[in-house]
């Protein structure tokens, strides 16, 4: 009987490492026409390194391929969709090859994210936001809890909480975090900052000065404090902007508040004698 695994302990589970011809019937290894096989659109990995498929490519033109990808056959017509390998398949379609060796297995949908997703966390191949968007669509689309996709992919549900907020940054910063210019490092430090053109900005400004994120962290933590001493100092102001009201509507003259920390001095204008009595008057001096 044919042992079963589970989908978190690895995609050598669905493609084996030992495909030796000896062995390729049992694997369950064929070669099929490279033109029947269409890219899955629902591949987390969006980016792809065009000078490695060349390098790739030129070694599949020598060697050809030697590791299967795995494809699942699309309903009602004759053609099958990558699951895994699509950087093998993209650089044997570059080198001219015809035929190109797969091993094919009936998945599902959620089936065919969830391996995506895992062979590109182990090979490393995600970007940060690439793999938060996967990890969203797998628990929001198929209606995986935490736990549950934590089991699936071997990664700490705080990991993969923390992976996902990086949804909430700025679309041109989380371009900076595809684009490899800002390390999720980085992201998660602007997450702290809800205002995204303040996100943005201050991005602009790690990239200028090559920032680490530790200096990053100093630089936004100032930010904060100056914001809260401005804020503070706006409080302050409209204290003595309402005292200077009250006075200026009790006297019915213009009246200056100066103030220098804890010290001040309060100046009552008036602009005759009688005006000077009214205003003694009103002191009852």
């Amino acid at each position: 009987m044919s042992k079963k695994f589970g989908l978190g302990k690895g995609l050598g589970a669905l493609i084996p490492e030992d495909i030796s011809e000896d062995n390729a019937l049992l694997n369950g290894m064929q070669k099929i026409d490279i033109s029947l096989i269409k890219a899955n659109n629902t591949q987390p990995r969006k980016s792809f390194d065009e000078e490695k498929i060349m390098e790739l490519s030129e070694s599949i033109k020598q060697y050809g391929v030697i590791q299967p990808i795995l494809i699942t056959k699309d309903e009602e017509v004759h053609t099958y969709t990558i699951v895994a390998g699509e950087r093998r398949w993209r650089a044997a379609k570059l080198a001219g090859i015809k035929e190109i060796p797969v091993i094919i297995k009936e998945l599902n949908k959620k089936e065919i994210l969830e391996i995506s997703l895992i062979e590109n966390i182990q090979r490393q191949d995600l970007n940060p936001i690439e793999e938060a968007k996967a990890y969203k669509n797998l628990l929001e689309d198929f209606k995986l809890t935490q736990e549950e996709l934590s089991k699936r992919v071997g990664k700490s549900r705080t990991a993969i909480a923390n992976c996902i907020r990086l949804l909430n940054l700025d679309e041109r910063v989380q371009d900076y975090v595809i684009d490899g210019v800002l390390t999720e490092g980085h992201g998660r430090t602007l997450l702290t900052i809800e205002n995204k053109e303040l996100q943005y900005k201050i991005s602009q400004m790690i990239i200028d000065d090559k920032l680490s994120v530790r200096e990053t962290e100093k630089l936004i933590k100032s930010l904060n404090r100056d914001k809260e001493k401005q804020k503070n100092d706006k409080q302050v102001n409209q204290y003595y902007q309402d005292i200077k009201n009250k006075l200026e509507e009790l006297f019915g003259t213009r009246v200056f508040l100066n103030s220098n920390n804890d010290k001040g001095k309060i100046q009552i204008e008036y602009y005759s004698e009688e005006d000077l009595q009214r205003i003694l008057d009103i002191l009852k001096l």
